[in-house]
């Protein structure tokens, strides 16, 4: 992930990023877990980590802001 210098730190804390991710891109022991799925959302930390996996893109809203971050989505 790319860092943003003029984004003061303190204003990018409780941020996460929601992506779409095909399943295929996935690692082997993920992948062997969502036959039949042809993509996941996935909610990103700032520094890129990926924080979780879920099934659809209003569910990827609902666990970061329960977990309270603020999720914006990435195309």
């Amino acid at each position: 992930m790319t860092d943003f210098p003029s984004l003061p730190a303190e204003a990018s804390k409780g941020i996460v990023y929601v992506r779409e991710v095909k399943t295929a891109d996935l690692p082997e022991k993920i992948r062997a877990q969502t036959v039949g799925v042809d993509h996941l959302y996935a909610i990103h930390a700032a520094t890129g980590e990926v924080l979780a996996l879920v099934p659809d893109r209003a569910q990827a809203f609902v666990v970061a802001r329960q977990n309270e971050f603020s999720p914006v989505s990435v195309h």
